[in-house]
């Protein structure tokens, strides 16, 4: 590893401690505030329908200019503006403001971090670096996480934004230190690399799995549609509309917990540790789902992958509310840390589904409609799940999470079965 590279990557614990304390603290904000889960779900699908325009215009603007030191400072600045006025907010409404504008230059630091990776090792090496970024992206999770819990004993939510602005302004004295690179690597090389793949879809969450190296357009729909209309021209708009329906389930559980956490009357300092003790099971299995996948293959790890996802939205609609004390808070822990196991199974063998699955030389068209499909899911999840607890309860939220899921792994199941006969007829 060269220098520079050891100089920039240490920017990426602090800015994570920022974005993962803001996706958090927002909506607990959002309820001190007054706000419920209608507005907690706008807040988070408007979020990350900025942070989706955000992955296409950050693209273009780093193909372009190859600013990244610029793109960072600027993001970051925007984040510490954001993060203190937030701390001094009053009323819901500048968060429809912050929220989007939070969510659009967050995203930024993805294609920086990506570019930079491979701008500064060799491509030999370009697999052990992304894997040390996404280990400090979950040292960043964490310290986000424990900061929560222990400040938010002594001080509400609002006071936690100004730890956000700090942290950013960390990231933002690292990032001066960035120097120009020797040569530029264009957006569009993070698709033949299924390292670069595998770090935009491996994050802890739902964060920045959004990789726009070519717009698409209406044709690139193409193998969608024809599933649409009853025929199949690919198997691969199979796996477009099982990961649509992964994310769309997903996000509905997601966006419905915080919410629902509150409903129970657990302190923000309470909702910060469960958050914390599911990102120490993110962190282990980290390191675990590789393993997992190379001995069951990408098939079966991801079919397995669905089992926990769904089991913990069902977990979180039964078993919840049945209980009190230290048995709800077993159950919580239980249904969150459920939900990330299956789902760094799944990203990280869903990544690699993918890259073998797009045919050579059309890597940036088939990445685009892939990460369209995702956003729409977290977009409209979102909204589902604000529309679903206040139309019903929050049982029946996490009921349609659990069914939507179950829609996934019928697609899925579709794309194997089209994926072998195709393979049989060759």
């Amino acid at each position: 590893m060269s220098t520079i590279s050891k100089k920039w990557i240490w920017f990426i614990p602090p800015i994570n401690i920022a974005a993962e304390g803001l996706h958090t603290a927002i909506p607990l904000f959002v309820i001190h505030l007054g706000g419920g889960i209608r507005e907690v779900s706008i807040m988070v699908a408007i979020h990350y329908g900025a942070a989706a325009l955000g992955s296409i215009l950050w693209g273009k603007i780093l193909d372009r200019y190859h600013a990244k030191k610029a793109v960072l400072l600027v993001s970051f600045s925007v984040i510490i503006l954001c993060c203190m006025w937030l701390y001094f907010t009053n009323d819901l409404g500048p968060l429809y403001v912050v929220a989007p504008l939070s969510g659009f230059f967050l995203t930024a630091r993805s294609p920086v971090t990506q570019m930079l990776v491979m701008e500064t090792s060799m491509n030999n090496q370009w697999g052990r670096l992304f894997a040390r970024t996404s280990i400090l992206s979950t040292f960043g999770s964490l310290g986000a996480m424990l900061i929560g819990a222990v400040w938010s004993l002594y001080f509400d939510s609002r006071q936690y934004f100004a730890i956000c602005a700090i942290a950013s302004a960390v990231a933002f004295g690292i990032s001066t230190q960035i120097s120009k690179t020797h040569f530029h690597i264009e957006l569009h090389t993070i698709a033949h690399s299924v390292h670069g793949i595998q770090h935009a879809f491996g994050h802890f969450r739902l964060h920045h799995h959004f990789v726009f190296p070519k717009i698409p357009s209406i044709h690139d729909y193409k193998h969608i549609l024809s599933i649409l209309k009853g025929k199949v021209s690919h198997e691969i708009g199979f796996l477009f509309l099982a990961n649509f329906l992964f994310y769309f389930g997903s996000n509905i559980y997601f966006t419905a917990l915080t919410p629902f956490l509150k409903t129970l009357k657990l302190s923000d300092s309470t909702v910060f540790t469960l958050y914390l003790i599911q990102t120490c099971m993110m962190a282990a299995i980290f390191f675990v789902a590789p393993k997992i996948i190379s001995r069951l293959g990408e098939e079966k790890a991801t079919m397995l992958a669905y089992l926990p996802r769904i089991v913990g939205a069902l977990v979180a609609a039964f078993l919840f509310t049945m209980f009190s004390g230290h048995v709800l808070l077993s159950f919580a822990m239980l249904s969150m840390c459920l939900m990330v196991v299956g789902f760094s199974i799944f990203t990280t063998a869903n990544s690699v589904l993918l890259f073998k699955a797009i045919p050579k030389g059309f890597e940036g068209t088939y990445l685009g409609v892939n990460s369209s499909m995702i956003g729409m899911g977290v977009f409209g999840g979102a909204l589902t799940a604000g529309f679903v607890a206040t139309t019903f309860d929050y049982t029946m939220t996490f009921i349609a999470s659990s069914v939507i899921l179950l829609g996934s792994v019928v697609l899925f199941r579709f794309y194997l079965r089209h994926r072998l006969s195709e393979k049989s007829i060759h």
